[in-house]
């Protein structure tokens, strides 16, 4: 078993990573978060797969387990949905002492956390990550929350999990389009922090080593989520590619393009502009592309630069006249680049602001 602990001030956490972990995490939540009961938060897709299992090992440990099923899908993650899971916990009153698992993907996780972080003012959450999307981020971090109409992640909040436990045994039932979702935020990992990791992806088979992948990634994660909690720093650089990606999953309504794909396209348009304004090296979004084609990712959108610039209006990076975008110097160095909001659609394309 890997394992790598998250240590933050009063409050330091394990991700263990394991094949097959799954089958015995009762013991592991029992000892990280000792509770009598817990509620696992799961969606449509997931619960049919994973539910008995985990509800049966919570429950050879001695927790109490009650499980609450929302609708699969991006579309769920609304504030509407936080306010029908906490109310499922507050029915089955659970207290302070108890705790949320969030079993699936980064939507069940960032609702599951959401939940955690505001019934009682806060009570511990665990998670168990399905898609290798959250298993090499979301799930990480204590980054929780869900979308409003007007952008994506809007609401939401600061909730340290107690414990995450990654099995990739269960990347084995993830349908290949979610596969394919996560080795966008893989990519991200090698873009903005290691070249050696982006090497291995554009030039091996990421599923032949996919625990190596998942564990650098984490640890690279636990670095900055170590130095930078709040994000009022070097976290930004998590979002490489997401400030653009984000507005073009709102511009497809959340629906019909995953995360993944709408970063990867927006870690091409950031490169692109970065390397014609001579801020990136040369050939970086080239590299990007190809290795987001290798993976079956989209790499260009139908919406206009105008429309994907004017579509960050309310993004969560934005402040009051202006809006960070991070930047690669080149593949595996990355900067964070202030640009004023009325100046963006310029700068996507590449044109010169200064």
């Amino acid at each position: 078993m890997k394992k790598i602990t998250v240590s933050l001030p009063g409050h330091s956490y394990d991700i263990l990573i394991k094949r097959g972990i799954l089958n015995s995490c009762g013991e592991y939540i029992k000892s990280a978060a000792p509770a009598k009961r817990a509620a696992i938060v799961s969606d449509s897709n997931v619960a049919p797969l994973y539910m008995a299992t985990v509800q049966e090992s919570l429950e050879s440990a001695g927790i109490d387990a009650v499980s609450y099923v929302f609708p699969a899908g991006e579309e769920s993650k609304t504030t509407e949905t936080v306010v029908k899971i906490v109310e499922f916990l507050a029915e089955n009153e659970l207290t302070r002492s108890d705790l949320v698992v969030a079993l699936g993907g980064g939507v069940a996780g960032d609702m599951a956390g959401f939940a955690a972080a505001v019934y009682l003012r806060g009570i511990r959450c665990v998670q168990l990550p399905t898609t290798l999307l959250a298993q090499v981020d979301s799930s990480v971090g204590g980054k929780t929350g869900v979308n409003l109409p007007q952008g994506k992640n809007l609401c939401g909040a600061f909730h340290q999990p107690s414990l995450v436990i990654i099995d990739s045994n269960v990347l084995n039932t993830l349908p290949e389009h979610y596969f394919k979702d996560g080795m966008g935020e893989v990519i991200k990992y090698g873009c903005i922090k290691s070249e050696a990791l982006f090497e291995k992806i554009e030039n091996g088979a990421a599923r032949e080593f996919i625990e190596d992948i998942i564990y650098e990634c984490v640890d690279i994660k636990r670095g900055v989520v170590e130095r930078d909690e709040k994000e009022s720093g070097e976290r930004q650089l998590l979002n490489f590619g997401h400030t653009a990606g984000h507005s073009i999953e709102k511009l497809h309504n959340f629906s019909g393009i995953s995360h993944g794909e709408a970063v990867g396209i927006g870690m091409v348009i950031i490169a692109a502009a970065g390397e014609k304004q001579g801020l990136t090296a040369s050939g970086s979004a080239e590299r990007i592309k190809l290795a987001l084609q290798k993976y079956g990712l989209k790499t260009q959108d139908e919406n206009s630069l105008d429309k994907i610039a004017a579509n960050m209006k309310n993004d969560k990076k934005r402040k009051a006249n202006s809006i960070n975008f991070v930047m690669l110097s080149s593949i595996g160095s990355s900067f964070i680049k202030e640009v004023e909001l009325d100046k963006a659609p310029a700068f996507l394309k590449g044109e010169n602001i200064e």
